[in-house]
C-alpha cells in the first residue's frame, strides 16, 4: 500500500482527533438531552407542572450545548488560533452547561422537599452528566489547536484511545432532535441487552427503555456481552460498535456464527456513522444502525421495528418446527403402516407398487384356544394380553430383519426376504419362530394360563404390494403364502411345522423331528418337519 503524504496523514489525524473529541463531548450532551426530555414527560402530570418552565430552559441549554459541539468537530468550520480557540470552550461550551447546572440545581431543591425520589434522582443524575461535560472540555483545553498544521504526531494520539478501529473514521454532524411530545409506549416489548463502555450512555439508555416497558441487562464490554448473550433470553442487542477488549463488529460476528444467537437481533450503535462501517455491520448481520447521540424518537422506532421482526421470525420458526413435528409424526405412522423401502418409493413419485420376489420364507403362528383363553377377561385385558405378546413379536422380526405383515385377530403373519431381498431369508424366519415359542412360553407363566402357539413356515415364491387407497397395506400373495397358512392350521400346538422346501434350505442348521406326510387342504399330502432348535 502506498505510504501517505504529509497532508494526508495531518488529514487522517485531525479527523481522528474530532471523531475522538465528538466521542468525549456528545457523550454527556446525549445524557443532558436525554434526562431532560424524560423529566419533561413528567412535567405533563399536574402536580409536576411547576418544574415545566426550568426544564424547557434545560432542554434549550442542552440543544444549544449540542449545536456548540456539532459546529466544533465540523472539519468545515475554518481553525483560529489557540487563544480563540481555549477561549470558545470556556466561554460558549460553559455558558449553557452552568444553565443546565444552575436550573437543576434550583429543581432538585424543591423536589427534595416535597419528597420526590425518583424526579430527583434524575436531576442529580442530569447534574452528574453537566460536571461531567465541565470536566471534559477543561481536559481538551490541553490541546494547543485542532487544525491540520499541528503537527500531532500518532504517539500523541494514544492517549486518545481513537485508534479502536482498523480505519480513522469520517466525523459526522448529530441527528438533529426531531420536534415531537411524549410519545406513546410501544406495543411490543421484550428483554433487551445494552453493550457500551460508557456508564452514562448505558444508564441513559436503560432508563428510556425501562419507560418504554422493556426489561434492560446492560454489559460494559464485548466479552461481558457475550457472556450474557449465551447464557439468557434476549430479544434485541443494542451493541456499540467501539468497545475495550473486544470491539461492538468483532460481538455481532461471534454472534451470528453462534447457533443459539444466530438469529438475535442487533443494533449497532456508534458515534461513528462512516459509510464503510455501516455497510460492514449490514452484511455481518446487524438489523439496524443507530448513530450517537441516539434521538430518543428514532431509538424507540428502531427498537420496535426490530422487536416487530424477531416476533414475526420467532412465529415463523415456530410454525416450522410444529410442521417438521407433524411431519415426523406421520413419517413414524406410515413406518408403522409400510416397510421403509416401500415408504421411500412413495415419496419419489411411485403410485403403484408390487413386486415379485423368487425365493422368501413366509410365517403363520396362531394363538391355540385364545377364545376359551379370553373367556371371562375384561376386553382390556384382552388387549393387554396380545399387545403385549406382539409386540415382543414385532421387537425380534426386527431385529433379524423380517418384515412383519398384519395380525388378524390372535394370528401373527410375517415374511423374511421381502421387500430387500436376502439369502438366509430361511435361517431368520426359523430363529424367529423359536423365539416366538419362548415368548409365549414366558407369558403363559406370567399369566398362569394355557398360551400355546402353533407356527408354520413355508419357503418359495410371493408377490408384495401395496393394496386399497384408504387404510392402504402392505401385504404378500402366492402359493407360498396359502402353504405356509396351511402348515400353521395343520401344525400342534407349541410346535413349530415347515414344508419340505424350508426344511431343504435348513436342515443342516437346525434340529428337526419328521412329522411325516399329512393332508394338507387344496394341496393333498405333504411331507412335513418340526422344527426343535438351532444347531449349537
Amino acid at each position: 500500500m502506498a505510504s501517505l503524504t504529509a497532508n494526508e496523514h495531518d488529514a487522517q489525524v485531525r479527523r481522528a482527533v474530532l471523531a475522538n473529541v465528538r466521542q468525549e463531548l456528545s457523550a454527556p450532551v446525549a445524557v443532558i438531552l436525554g434526562y431532560a426530555e424524560m423529566l419533561l414527560e413528567d412535567a405533563a402530570r399536574p402536580d409536576f407542572a411547576d418544574f415545566a418552565d426550568d426544564l424547557r430552559r434545560v432542554h434549550a441549554a442542552g440543544t444549544q450545548l449540542r449545536a456548540f459541539v456539532d459546529r466544533f468537530v465540523d472539519t468545515n468550520q475554518p481553525d483560529g488560533d489557540a487563544d480563540s480557540f481555549k477561549a470558545w470552550i470556556r466561554h460558549d461550551l460553559r455558558t449553557p452547561v452552568n444553565a443546565v447546572k444552575g436550573y437543576a440545581e434550583l429543581m432538585l431543591e424543591t423536589a427534595e422537599e416535597r419528597g420526590l425520589a425518583s424526579f430527583a434522582g434524575d436531576l442529580r443524575r442530569l447534574i452528574a452528566s453537566a460536571d461531567a461535560f465541565l470536566g471534559r472540555i477543561e481536559g481538551l483545553v490541553a490541546l494547543d489547536r485542532i487544525a491540520p498544521a499541528s503537527g500531532l504526531s500518532a504517539r500523541r494520539l494514544e492517549g486518545l484511545e481513537v485508534l479502536k478501529q482498523s480505519v480513522l473514521p469520517e466525523v459526522t454532524h448529530a441527528v438533529r432532535q426531531l420536534a415531537a411530545g411524549p410519545a406513546a409506549k410501544p406495543a411490543l416489548t421484550g428483554r433487551i441487552l445494552i453493550a457500551d463502555d460508557n456508564g452514562e450512555n448505558r444508564d441513559l439508555l436503560r432508563r428510556r427503555l425501562e419507560r418504554d416497558g422493556h426489561r434492560v441487562v446492560a454489559a460494559s464490554n464485548g466479552i461481558e456481552a457475550l457472556e450474557i448473550a449465551c447464557a439468557q433470553e434476549l430479544d434485541l442487542i443494542l451493541l456499540d460498535l467501539m468497545m475495550p477488549r473486544l470491539s461492538g463488529f468483532d460481538v455481532l460476528t461471534r454472534l451470528h456464527a453462534a447457533e443459539r444467537t444466530a438469529h438475535l437481533p442487533v443494533i449497532m450503535i456508534s458515534a461513528l456513522d462512516e459509510m464503510d462501517s455501516v455497510v460492514r455491520c449490514i452484511e455481518a448481520g446487524a438489523e439496524d444502525y443507530l448513530p450517537k447521540p441516539w434521538n430518543p424518537v428514532i431509538l424507540r422506532a428502531r427498537v420496535c421495528a426490530c422487536m416487530e421482526k424477531k416476533q414475526l421470525r420467532d412465529r415463523e420458526r415456530l410454525h416450522l418446527e410444529n410442521l417438521a413435528e407433524a411431519h415426523r409424526k406421520s413419517e413414524a405412522l406410515l413406518l408403522n403402516i409400510l416397510p421403509a423401502p416401500v415408504v421411500r418409493r412413495l415419496h419419489q413419485g411411485e403410485t403403484v407398487i408390487a413386486d415379485r420376489y423368487e425365493d422368501a420364507t413366509v410365517l403363520f403362528a396362531d394363538i391355540v384356544g385364545f377364545t376359551r383363553f379370553s373367556a371371562g377377561l375384561p376386553a382390556s385385558q384382552v388387549v393387554d394380553v396380545l399387545n403385549g405378546v406382539f409386540s415382543e413379536f414385532d421387537g425380534i422380526a426386527r431385529e433379524l430383519g423380517i418384515e412383519k405383515i398384519k395380525t388378524v385377530g390372535d394370528a401373527y403373519m410375517a415374511v423374511a426376504g421381502v421387500p430387500e431381498p436376502c439369502v438366509d431369508h430361511a435361517p431368520r424366519a426359523a430363529h424367529l419362530a423359536l423365539r416366538m415359542l419362548g415368548v409365549a412360553e414366558r407369558a403363559e407363566t406370567r399369566l398362569g394360563r394355557t398360551l400355546a402357539l402353533r407356527i408354520g413356515l413355508h419357503s418359495g415364491p410371493v408377490v408384495a404390494g401395496i393394496i386399497g387407497m384408504h387404510k392402504f397395506a402392505y401385504d404378500v400373495w402366492g402359493d407360498a403364502v396359502n402353504i405356509a397358512s396351511r402348515m400353521e392350521a395343520h401344525g400342534l400346538p407349541g410346535e413349530i411345522q415347515a414344508s419340505d422346501e424350508t426344511y431343504e434350505r435348513l436342515r443342516g442348521d437346525f434340529v428337526w423331528a419328521p412329522r411325516g406326510e399329512i393332508e394338507i387342504k387344496g394341496r393333498g399330502r405333504m411331507a412335513t418337519y418340526l422344527l426343535k432348535a438351532a444347531r449349537s
